[in-house]
């Protein structure tokens, strides 16, 4: 009994010195102990995602791949893996697991090392939250003190699915949702009972347990997880047996994109930094909608791609990217280091390079390491015959694939000597390719067999606005944001060539002329004597019609008559009236040379500034950030655009954008005259005159006439040198701008002669290269598709517009029904007065006087 007394008594002077030493522990690391208050209101850090207006995914911005779940979302199999594995008294204990505790101290004594931590998922979570991972006694005790202080404020339920959602699990992946994303490319709810183990076992080595880094360890580890379940009752033997012999089947997979527009994506990046700062934009989990529709979005993405692989096909060949095996001939030599000039991107000759072929597993471990271009496809020809290759092509992530390309997907490709020189067309396929050749191939269409392609050489962006409020319809910066992040559509000022006529025709008519105005298409020579020399600006083609009609001047896109127009109007008081259309002052030169398209502006201004035409007059600024939303789908900010009218009507597919009120876009040009400037560039896609009576005509950009529509209008433009190719089209419900050219100035888009193997059934385009040949293809492609969704219809004819009929020939009034008269449109009270003379005098000319001609 005394024993036993003594015995107590030590027992309880232990418990009460354990006790008091826990209390003054507390009291001594307090003052370093963090408030867990936040875990009532924890935000994740969670990436910034960017959706097209019908809400498919475009990018993702973040340093963390995070998609939190609730506990409910969290399939019922993961939560017992990770019960079992990392804690499966979770439910029992109050935050530190006394058994555990005993059991880690146990094999401490035993062994002298420290073999298990006894950390539980709430500790865990105290340090994943508040602490660091290093391995200290003191940490440990910081880590028990905050996991019990966790337990009274949180629910279990609350703190699973916290640590479930906080868990950095590699590769980015932070939380259960991302990684099965990561590293399955499917949501959680899809895995198998493998792949849920896999994901399960992560947490105690993320870098090193990953099946992607480690895949042998990974195994182990997830055999080790399926053993804790088994043994906790949650899984059969025979489901334990299924997954513990499954395959791995982990690989990287990047955000589910469901539209690739990377110029788009960069441009929401960029503008949500500046409002919200990179560390917050970056991290709230913003929901950002854009303005573009997927449909239109791919649309333009596939004609400026297609319209490029067109011009340089017309080009001819650069010769390979590479050759595996063999040796370059003097003259392939040079074809590449053309290639290479053309196309800064530069291949590294591989090591391995011999006159031995290489066998299929080399070729497909080379062909892994080369990067794949929009729809390019990197490619080694392994054999040749007679009017065929045969080809191992890179497939995504699926290897290579063995194909044939037969003679129609080579016969295009004869030398490239320059920009305006072509070779011979070729009659074998050994005049284009030999094995070994490292080329690129690309499928026209989904569904169509594999042709011979190459990156193109120039450059080309498009750009598609709502005319009535300014929001973007598309936008397109180049072939491949891969290749080149420069938006050319955005940052890219270019000369605009004849783009720029509408506008000083619109100065012209403020300033009093109208569309029947008689001006003389006649050669101009002007001598500088500043200089000493004369500026001689010339049409394109050099065709001088004599006295001509402002609208089939403007249609026809006559150089001198524009110069004339500047001359009379004045060059500062049209470089004035320009700014109206949102141009900078700085990018508008005060001298004739504007007349002919001397200012450079970007594909999105010069959008903007035929959207006053479109619009009727009014100013709308671009923008393409629809709504943002907080990670709950809570709508924080919604676009608020200038709008044309206060009760227009939207296009159908944006009505339910905006609930409130729009504020009124201010009004820059009167309706009359974008009515009539309008109207005139009909023309330009139509012409005019009577074919039967041999008096038709075309416009610069009768090829639009294939879309088989009356109310289109459009203004092709094409600089000195043809070093910038444009066409500008719109009609009442959209306006779009393409422009084609190289991004190093040095480089004329040249011309084309026939290739003889092609025809002019499969190339179109020969000749020179402009904006009519080189930049409207591209534009007639995309609106094929948008004219589907977007109005095309006449313009409203506005108040103070008559329709009087003239004569063709001087633009007067006109008695006659024949083809010799048509209808005109004039503001009221600048109609023609006077009736043409049957006797056919001569009509009057609006002539400039300072021309001096020698």
């Amino acid at each position: 009994m005394k024993f036993l007394k003594y015995l107590l008594l030590t027992l309880l002077t232990l418990i009460i010195f354990g006790l008091g030493s826990v209390v003054a522990l507390y009291y001594y690391v307090k003052p370093e102990l963090p408030s867990v208050e936040t875990l009532r209101d924890v935000r994740l850090q969670i990436p910034m995602q960017v959706f097209t207006a019908d809400g498919k995914l475009i990018s993702q911005f973040g340093e963390q791949r995070r998609i939190p779940l609730t506990l409910d979302e969290i399939p019922q199999q993961l939560k017992d893996a990770i019960l079992a594995t990392e804690d499966s008294r979770f439910y029992e204990h109050f935050g530190v697991d006394p058994i555990g505790v005993a059991r880690a101290f146990s094999v401490l004594i035993t062994t002298g090392s420290i073999r298990e931590g006894a950390s539980t998922i709430t500790m865990q979570l105290a340090r994943n939250f508040f602490l660091t991972r290093e391995r200290a006694w003191m940490r440990k005790v910081k880590e028990a003190f905050i996991a019990i202080h966790i337990e009274q404020l949180l629910s279990k339920d609350e703190i699973l699915e916290l640590y479930l959602n906080k868990l950095a699990l590699g590769h980015r992946a932070y939380g259960v949702g991302a990684a099965a994303e990561v590293y399955y490319g499917r949501s959680l709810d899809e895995l198998t009972l493998a792949e849920i183990a896999t994901i399960s076992g992560l947490p105690k080595g993320p870098s090193i347990l990953n099946p992607i880094s480690n895949p042998p360890a990974s195994v182990e580890r997830r055999r080790i997880v399926l053993r804790r379940m088994l043994d906790e009752g949650y899984i059969s033997e025979e489901a334990y047996q299924v997954a513990y012999d499954a395959p791995v089947t982990a690989r990287l997979h990047g955000a589910t994109i469901e539209v690739s527009a990377p110029y788009l994506a960069e441009m929401v990046r960029h503008e949500m930094v500046e409002r919200f700062g990179a560390e917050q934009a970056y991290t709230s989990g913003y929901r950002v909608y854009t303005t573009v529709e997927s449909k239109h979005q791919l649309a333009a993405e596939k004609a400026v791609r297609d319209n490029l692989h067109a011009y340089d096909e017309r080009h001819g060949y650069r010769g390979p990217v590479n050759r595996l095996w063999g040796e370059f001939t003097a003259s392939e030599e040079a074809d590449q280091q053309q290639q290479n000039l053309i196309n800064p991107e530069t291949m590294a000759i591989p090591e391995n390079r011999g006159v031995e072929p290489w066998s299929a597993e080399e070729i497909t471990a080379y062909l892994s390491r080369q990067p794949m271009y929009g729809p390019l496809h990197p490619a080694v020809v392994t054999e040749v015959g007679e009017q065929s290759a045969v080809i191992l092509v890179r497939e995504g992530v699926a290897g290579a694939s063995e194909v044939e390309l037969d003679w129609a997907a080579l016969d295009w490709a004869r030398p490239y000597i320059d920009e305006s020189t072509q070779g011979e067309a070729p009659q074998q396929a050994s005049d284009i390719l030999r094995a070994g050749d490292h080329i690129w191939v690309r499928r026209p269409q989904p569904d169509a067999p594999y042709k011979l392609a190459q990156i193109p050489g120039p450059s080309s962006a498009l750009v598609a606005m709502h005319p009535n409020n300014g929001a973007l319809a598309a936008v397109v910066g180049g072939y491949s944001f891969q290749m080149s992040q420069y938006n050319r559509a955005l940052q890219a000022e270019r000369q605009v060539g004849s783009t720029i006529k509408p506008f000083i025709y619109a100065a012209a008519i403020e300033d009093g002329y109208t569309l029947a105005t008689i001006m003389n298409d006649a050669p101009i020579t002007q001598w500088n004597p500043g200089s000493g020399s004369a500026w001689r600006p010339r049409n394109s083609p050099e065709v001088y019609d004599g006295p001509i009609r402002l609208r089939k001047a403007l249609a026809r896109s006559k150089n001198v008559v524009s110069v004339r127009l500047i001359r009379s109007v004045g060059v500062d008081r049209t470089a004035d009236f320009m700014q109206q259309f949102g141009f900078e002052a700085g990018d508008i030169p005060r001298n004739e040379s504007l007349s002919l398209g001397s200012a450079s502006f970007t594909p999105l201004e010069l959008t903007r500034g035929f959207a006053v035409f479109a619009n009727g007059g009014y100013l709308v600024e671009p923008h393409f950030v629809a709504r943002i939303e907080d990670v709950n789908g809570e709508v924080l900010e919604v676009a608020n655009p200038v709008q044309t009218c206060a009760d227009c009507v939207l296009q159908d597919l944006y009505e339910n954008w905006w609930e409130h009120e729009l504020p009124q876009a201010p009004r820059v040009l009167s309706e009359q005259t974008a009515f009539l400037v309008s109207d005139a560039l009909t023309s330009a896609v139509w012409g005019g005159g009577s074919w039967p009576n041999q008096t038709g005509w075309n416009g610069t950009a009768w090829r639009a006439q294939t879309l088989r529509n009356r109310n289109i209008s459009g203004k092709t433009g094409t600089t000195n040198d043809v070093n910038d190719a444009w066409f500008v089209g719109y009609g009442s419900g959209l306006v779009v701008s393409t422009w084609v050219g190289f991004d190093n100035l040095e480089y004329s888009l040249g011309r084309a002669s026939l290739n003889p193997n092609l025809g002019r059934d499969r190339q179109p385009i020969v000749g020179s290269e402009a904006g009519a040949t080189t930049a409207l293809p591209g534009w007639i492609d995309f609106m094929q598709v948008a004219m589907e969704d977007f109005a095309f219809d006449p313009f409203d004819l506005p108040t103070d517009i008559v329709s009087v009929r003239i004569d063709d020939k001087t633009g007067k009034l006109s008695n006659q029904s024949d083809y010799t008269s048509l209808f005109e449109y004039f503001i009221s009270g600048t109609e023609p007065t006077e009736f043409v003379d049957v006797e056919g005098n001569s009509p009057r000319l609006f002539e400039d006087d300072d021309d001096e001609l020698f």
